[in-house]
């Protein structure tokens, strides 16, 4: 574990100063480096971003020092950063005539247009200079899709407590704090708990309860209004990294997160997880998934993506550097991770999101699990989309077919129709209902299924529609109801389709 020592916040303030009054924030790094840089430094390739820092403007030197990890001049670093207090603190360090950079903080834009910086290990800004290729044990790692794809799916309503599990560099910590009374991070590496403290001061945000242990030991019985975790989910053959590896066989450490939520979330609370599961012969992934829902919650599970075992071992080591070691050891680490997989049955490996929320639905044995698999591109952020999909279950749950016929609906907004035929032909093949928001759903529909869902303004109930429809495409209305409802419950469940309820 690196013993490097950390900067002190105390004086936080005041390199937040400098740094916000040099535009060192995410529009300035966008104007200073322009697209193609900005782009290329995402993909962990610095020579754009090298080349239009040639400049001696504080930002040049500050992008220099802090993003690229390159050594600057002592007379342009003072000119940039109160330097006395910040090599004094901990920040950089003096070499001869040269500073260099103890951490890496990396500008990063809230939700609201908030200046944030995001402070981490040397090198492990993740799309930072050089990418992570690091084999040190306590690492604690920046900003990357994973932790950005979190904080896009969870809800951000106002909670009186919330809580970051596995905090590393705090960055769910940080948004939480601008809608959580309270919140709590945790983390297994103390070192992540220091840079969770650095990410705040820096970001001029409230401060957290920092608590070390793994997992949910160091909260006790304590529970919460919002849970979030970007979780070590990574399936290995033992625990090397901190950051990354579970430390538990196969997937047994998110499984055991999952499970163990439920005693921890207040009523009608969330919780959000990034995860990785064991696709295992002989059994269906989404019943290995929904055996993890814990009682008391409902739950929306989204499988994103699939890889091989061997694409997902090979993902991995060219994370942690392997790729670039002696040939001999990268292969009989590459064997020990398909040995692992041959002993657990594994023949791929799915990673995803996982949402719950408790209702009292669900405890009293009616929840809601939707377990789906959507590689589609979808349109962050999605935490008002999930709220939506435990709204609308609870719609569905209360209403029999007799209920959806005598409601209301209203075309979804973002929903338009496609229809798809070969040119000059007098009628579709078929018409598709597709979102151009959020989740970006398709989904084909009969005519019966496009005339209702193009008629629906909140104003008709929905058996009223059908008789009208009925009438004109010379259909038996009674038939027409019966075949419907399961149509209806699925564009609601969906999202194309949108409950009206009654006023008042």
């Amino acid at each position: 574990m690196s013993t490097t020592r950390l900067p002190a916040p105390d004086r936080s303030p005041r390199l937040r100063e400098a740094l916000l009054a040099a535009a060192f924030t995410a529009d300035g790094l966008l104007d200073l480096l322009g697209a193609p840089a900005y782009a290329a430094l995402a993909r962990s390739e610095t020579v754009p971003a090298l080349r239009a820092t040639r400049g001696a403007s504080p930002l040049d030197t500050l992008v220099r020092l802090f993003l690229l990890q390159q050594a600057v001049p002592y007379e342009r670093a003072r000119a940039a950063l109160p330097l006395a207090e910040c090599m004094e603190d901990g920040w950089v360090v003096r070499a001869g005539d040269e500073v260099r950079a103890a951490v890496d903080v990396r500008p990063y834009s809230g939700p609201e247009g908030q200046d944030w910086y995001i402070v981490s290990d040397v090198g492990c800004s993740v799309g930072g200079a050089g990418g992570i290729g690091s084999r040190e044990e306590g690492v604690v790692l920046g900003v990357g899709g994973a932790s950005t794809t979190l904080a896009g799916i969870t809800v951000r309503t106002p909670v009186a407590s919330a809580l970051d599990i596995g905090t590393g560099s705090g960055i769910q910590a940080l948004h939480a704090s601008q809608h959580a009374g309270r919140v709590t991070a945790t983390d297994l590496n103390p070192r992540a708990l220091e840079f969770t403290r650095l990410t705040l001061a820096l970001s001029g945000a409230p401060t957290a309860d920092l608590r070390l242990g793994s997992l949910y030991e160091p909260v006790g019985t304590e529970t919460y209004d919002l849970i979030v975790s970007n979780p070590p989910f990574v399936i290995s053959p033992g625990a090397r990294l901190t950051y990354r590896d579970g430390g538990m066989g196969g997937d047994d450490l998110c499984r055991t997160l999952v499970q163990q939520t439920g005693d921890r979330l207040n009523e009608g609370g969330y919780a959000h997880f990034l995860a990785n599961w064991q696709h295992v012969e002989g059994e269906e992934w989404q019943n290995r998934l929904s055996s993890w829902v814990p009682y008391g919650c409902d739950a929306w599970i989204v499988q994103r993506e699939v890889q091989d075992v061997t694409q997902y071992a090979e993902l991995w080591l060219r994370d942690s550097g392997d790729h670039r070691t002696d040939p001999a050891e990268y292969a009989a680490r590459y064997g020990a991770w398909l040995d692992e997989f041959e002993a657990r049955k594994t023949k791929s490996v799915g990673f995803g999101w996982i949402t719950l929320r408790k209702s009292a639905a669900a405890a009293s044995g009616n929840p809601s699990i939707v377990i789906e698999e959507w590689p589609h591109a979808v349109e962050q952020p999605l935490g008002p989309v999930a709220q939506a999909h435990f709204a609308r279950q609870d719609y569905l749950r209360e209403q029999d077919d007799a209920g959806l016929l005598a409601g209301r609906f209203a075309l979804a907004a973002e929903v338009v129709q496609e229809q798809v035929g070969l040119p000059g032909a007098e009628d579709p093949e078929h018409v598709v209902l597709r979102q151009n928001r959020g989740m970006r759903r398709a989904t084909k529909v009969d005519a019966v299924g496009a005339g209702f869902a193009g008629v629906c303004d909140g104003t008709l109930p929905a058996g009223r529609i059908l008789d009208a429809i009925a009438q004109l495409m010379n259909e038996d209305p009674v038939l027409l109801r019966d075949r419907t409802p399961q149509a209806i419950r699925l564009l609601v469940e969906e999202g194309f389709l949108e409950p009206v309820r009654p006023a008042g």
